[in-house]
This record gives structure tokens, sequence and C-alpha cells, in this order.
């Protein structure tokens, strides 16, 4: 509604907020929110508060009063040093991959100088409801933010009244004295500001948080050295989280000790005692969805991935069974956007092995196979063409491509990963982290260094995490000098470059990035001789069809289909001749254009149609796709026989077949060969 409201009348809204911001002050009427008590997932009890979670709901005008000063106080915090370099959540620019991607490289780093590498995963308990508004903006005030902003918060923070809506609950407005509401635009950047203190600096270690999820790392020459440091690493953290009213959630703490691929040596069993808990060393740890071992294999991650994976399938899929339901269209929407981002979370990082690669490559088959409701002898490059999925190893690399070109985009002044980049890496700042420990790499042998970015892997030196990540953008540099830049409005403190050319924007690099894929795609997966239609990212015109209609032309366009010439295992000693006019086989193109039995129906619908590859303008125009699909329907081509079986020649020859519904009859519905 605000969005008319404002198309309507642009200066209402600025009328309204303009004299809340001059005054720093926020209304008592918006102070006032309902609480929704929700249950944690995955709990095994629910008889604690702990276990349920309170989103707030808020007035739409408080929410966008509250997303004007985000992002101002953002631009901000960075500006007067109220945020960490390593803290990465919440904040503009930043993600899950920046935090995990810092984390690994750091790890590799200190091992390649032959420490003991040690991790103790925190979390802060209750988070947002310990934010305490005194301290908040006194930490402010003392950075030199301006007044207004202060007061704003002040008061947005101050005499709040909220009620928890739940069964049977009294549905009466209590005071709140202290945190900040979960839901509010703001209230993510408050928590981040607040607990940027709870970040000091290890001697070759590093603390790295996403917002309330910490990882304290250290290295020494033993992993029990390293159980010291972590517990006196804590003993800090709770010292300093004390003052501000906050602290850690003991029993989910996790402790794990990193090792290289190489170590043959038995692995270290020294746990770590906080609070009077133990907790030995992990095999694996989940942190910010991404799933680690010791030794930072991706079969771990991969392998949970597929599970949830197929789990979302095992829902979606009965949307659109065999011959009915969504169309493939909406199918090929869903696996792009729901199955494909579950499977490939953390593809960013990680690389599947080559067992894990056919795992993930079985299960895409699958999807695949439920979009376009061709048959599993279909063969797997023409499934990928037909359902418009790229081949998943293709699509891995892509992602790994675009996740490596955000990376080298970003301002390192904002993001701790590219702030760990070789200073020859052609980024347009030359800026790099004063916290990294690679300036210890220079007293190594040179034979034992790790490879420079653009030098490739030929011998068992590697590169570090995010070098290596920085050499999957070389398709993309060329004969450029620099990396465009992305963000740049996020580092007040620089003088903003002029914008990039439009051939040399991020956008543009996209899109280059997409043509690598199709490229690769066409060479590296190419269907086999005879299939003439190209690979595309786009969904064909005809997969907006009704499911079983668009189900024929993926089956007659992949050569696995009803058609007589199409042999399966149905129908694999079936002679290849047209049923209906015993003149050839019955191909694709035969029962179409040729066939003389359905010529006269042809002529009346499809008279300008004279081909079927891929320069055919019938691909690309709606209204004849639609011609086309009832012209199969009148005819039954590539019906299945068991629905109607073809007329003789001598009957057919003269008059077209009856007219069939869109839809199979019940009992072929879930036939098994289309299931397949």
């Amino acid at each position: 509604m605000w969005k008319l409201v404002h198309q309507s009348c642009p200066a209402l809204l600025t009328k309204l907020l303009s004299p809340l911001l001059h005054y720093g002050h926020h209304p008592a009427s918006r102070k006032k929110a309902t609480g929704i008590v929700l249950d944690k997932p995955g709990k095994a009890y629910y008889d604690t508060p702990a276990s349920f979670r309170v989103i707030v709901l808020l007035e739409t005008l408080s929410k966008i009063l509250e997303r004007v000063i985000a992002s101002r106080l953002s631009l901000l915090a960075r500006h007067v040093g109220l945020l960490h370099p390593h803290q990465t959540g919440s904040l503009p620019g930043l993600s899950t991959f920046d935090a995990t991607s810092t984390l690994t490289h750091e790890v590799r780093l200190l091992q390649r100088l032959g420490s003991k590498v040690s991790s103790l995963f925190l979390d802060i308990k209750g988070g947002f409801d310990n934010v305490d508004p005194g301290q908040l903006t006194s930490a402010l005030r003392a950075k030199g933010a301006h007044k207004y902003l202060t007061a704003w918060v002040g008061s947005f923070l101050t005499n709040r009244m909220c009620r928890l809506l739940f069964q049977g609950s009294p549905r009466i407005f209590s005071p709140v004295a202290v945190g900040t509401l979960q839901g509010s635009p703001i209230s993510p950047l408050l928590f981040v500001i607040y607990v940027s203190p709870l970040h000091p600096v290890i001697p070759k270690g590093i603390v790295i948080s996403y917002v309330d999820d910490f990882v304290v790392t250290v290295s020494s020459s033993s992993h029990r050295r390293n159980v010291q440091l972590l517990q006196g690493q804590y003993r800090s953290l709770c010292s300093i989280a004390a003052h501000r009213g906050l602290t850690f959630s003991v029993p989910k703490t996790e402790l794990i000790h990193w090792r290289t691929p190489q170590e043959r040596s038995p692995p270290s069993t020294a746990g770590v005692r906080l609070d009077d808990l133990y907790f030995p060393p992990k095999d694996t740890v989940r942190w910010l969805g991404y799933w680690f071992t010791p030794p930072l294999s991706s079969s771990a991650h991969f392998s949970r991935r597929l599970s949830l994976a197929q789990g979302a399938f095992d829902a979606i899929k009965r949307l659109s069974p065999p011959g009915k339901g969504l169309p493939p269209f909406l199918c090929h929407r869903l696996a792009s956007s729901l199955l494909a981002p579950v499977l490939l979370y953390g593809a960013d990082l990680y690389t599947p092995l080559v067992r894990m690669q056919d795992k993930l490559d079985v299960f895409w088959h699958r999807v695949q196979r439920w979009v376009t409701n061709c048959f599993s002898s279909t063969p797997v490059p023409i499934l990928a063409i037909e359902s418009c999925l790229p081949p998943l190893v293709l699509l891995i690399e892509h992602r790994q491509r675009m996740a490596a070109l955000r990376m080298l985009c970003s301002p390192p002044e904002i993001n701790p990963a590219p702030a760990r980049l070789y200073k020859s890496v052609p980024n347009w700042s030359s800026y790099r982290s004063p916290l990294c420990h690679c300036s210890l790499l220079v007293k190594l042998n040179p034979a034992h260094r790790p490879l420079m970015w653009k030098t490739p892997q030929v011998t068992i030196r590697k590169h570090l995490p995010i070098n290596e990540i920085a050499h999957r953008t070389l398709p993309l540099l060329g004969n450029r000098l620099f990396f465009p830049s992305h963000n740049r409005q996020l580092v007040p403190t620089l003088s903003v470059p002029p914008a990039d050319p439009p051939s040399d924007s991020c956008t543009a690099l996209k899109k280059e990035s997409r043509t690598i894929l199709l490229l690769q795609w066409r060479s590296l997966a190419p269907p086999p001789p005879g299939y003439p239609y190209p690979p595309s990212l786009t969904p064909h015109s005809f997969m907006g069809l009704p499911k079983f209609m668009a189900g024929r032309f993926h089956q007659m366009r992949s050569g696995k289909s009803y058609l007589a010439a199409h042999p399966s295992w149905f129908n694999r000693n079936t002679p290849s001749l047209c049923p209906r006019c015993r003149a050839s086989a019955e191909t694709f193109e035969h029962a179409i254009l040729h066939c003389e039995a359905r010529c006269r129906l042809k002529e009346s619908l499809l008279p300008a149609l004279t081909s079927l590859d891929t320069a055919s303008p019938l691909w690309s125009s709606d209204q004849d796709i639609a011609i086309l699909s009832r012209f199969i329907a009148l005819t039954a081509t590539g019906f299945p026989p068991e629905m109607f079986p073809p007329s003789p020649a001598s009957s057919t020859a003269h008059s077209p077949a009856p007219s069939p519904p869109f839809s199979p009859s019940p009992r072929f519905r879930f036939s098994p060969a289309e299931d397949e």
C-alpha cells in the first residue's frame, strides 16, 4: 500500500519522516509490537523458553523509517569504526561465503607455516534480547556518530511495549527494558555494532563472526597447546561479553582440530573444558550451513546437501506427477530456484569429489526427467538440453566462477575475503588486511610457498583457498587491466573512482560467465549425432503447455517416444515403419511433415511449416507451438498405444484420427514408462 502512496504522492513520506530524523525521535505509537512465538525446528523437547523464537510484527510505516536509519547507520558504522573487519553478518555486501572462505584460508595458511590449527565455535546466548540501550548509545556517541542517529537509536530501544501471541496468552502489552526486536530491519545492524568489541587480535589466530555465531581459531606447535590457548581466549571473550550483559551458550560449543590431507598420524583427542563442561573434538561441525571436517573434505557437506535436496524433491514432485500437474515451465522454475540452491549450497567453497559427483548427477538426472517427462532411456546429454538444466558439474563450475567474480569485485576495505588476496590480483583497490598472516609466508622456502593466483596447479604445490577462488576468474579477465568494482558506495572513506564502462562492469562479466557456461556445455557435454537442438538456459516455448502435451514434444524431439522409429525397452522389436501410411520410418519429422495420413490436417493447420530443425521459426513462435500442439492432439501423434490405438492405413489416409483429450486416461497416468 505504501508503495502506491509513494507513487501517487512522493513528498508525503518525506514530510512524515523527516521531522522524526531531525529530532531523533521514534513515536510512542510505533513502539508497540506483537510477538509471534514460533517453535525452533529440530528440538528434542519444547519445555524451555530457549526452544522457541519470538518474531515481532511491526507497523509498515515504522519499518520504512527503520530501513532509512539502517542504510545511513551502516555507512557511518564503517566510517567511524563501529564495526570490526571480521564481522560478516547482517551487513550489505557480505555473506556466509565471505566468512567461511576467510576461515578456510586462514586455516590453510597457518598449516602451511607448519603449525597445528584448532577452532572453537561459539554462540551468543539470547542475542538480540540482551542489547542494552545505554551501552549501545554510549558506543555510538564515543565514536562520533551523528547526534540525531544516536538520539533516535536511544528513543527506538527505550520505553517499548510488546505482547506475545501463543495458545492461551493473555494478549496484554508488557514493557521491554532491554533487547532489540527480531523482525526489525535495523535490529541485526544494532546487534552487530553491539558485539563488535568481541574480536580481539590473536597472534597466529583469528576471530570471525556472523551475527551471533563466532569462531575462534588459534595455532601452535600442538593441538594440546591449542586447547590451552582456546580456553584463555574464551575467558577473555567472556570477560568482554560480561561488561555488555552478554553470555555464550556453552552447550552449543564445538571444537575441531584441523588436519592436512597428507597427515597420517592419529587424530588428536584433546578436548576443551569450559565452565566445567568438557567438549571433545568433533569429526564434523556445521557452521553457517557449511559442514566442516578436520581435513576440509567436501564429501560430508555434499552428502547432507544431497539428503536435503532429495527431501525437497520428494515433496514437490507430487505437484507434477507423470502426465499431469504443473507444466514443465513451472517444474523448471522449481528445479532452478528451489532444488539447485538447496543441492549446491556451499559449492562456491567446496568442489565435490568424483564419487560424490556421481551421486549428485544421479539425483540431477531424476530432476531433469521429472521436468521433461522423458523416458529413462533418453541419453543424458539430450535430457539436459530438453530440460534446459545444465549438467551439474558445469553448473557447479559456473557458480564457483560467479562467487569468485563477486569476491574480486567487492571492496577489500569492507570484505575480509578479498582483503587476503595477493597484491598482484588486479582488483580496483590495493588495500590488504593488516590482520592477515600472509606476510609470514616469506620465511618459507620458495619451493614450499603457495602458488601465485595466476599459476595453474600442475605440481603438488597448491593455492591458498582464496587465491584458488581468484584463479577461477582467469577466463573472465581477458585483456582487462583490473576487475571492475562493485558496492563502492559502501566505502565512504574512499574517493569513488569513475563508473566502469558497460563492457567492463560486473553485470557484463556475469553475462560473459553465462556465455562460458553455454560454450562448455556445447563442447564438454554434446548430444549424440542426429540431435539438432542447441543447449539453452531459457525454457523452451512449448514447456508452457500442459504436462502431457509438453511431454509429447520432449519425447519426440529426444528420439525416445511412442513413435515407431523411436525404439525403447517396450517396443524394441517392433517395425519402424509408420503404422498410418506405411511409407517410411515414423520419425518426428515424418509424423509432423510428411505422413500422408496426416497431410490434410497438416495443410489446414500448419501450411507454412516445412522444417523442425533448430533454425525453424516454429520454436520461437508461441502461436505456432499452440497450433502444432492442437495438430498433435487431433492426430494422437506420439500418444501411448494403450490410449489411442492407430487407425488402419486405409481409413486414416482419408480421415483424421478422433480428437483425444489433452490429458491421458487414468489407467495410463501411472504407467511405468511414462513415470520414467
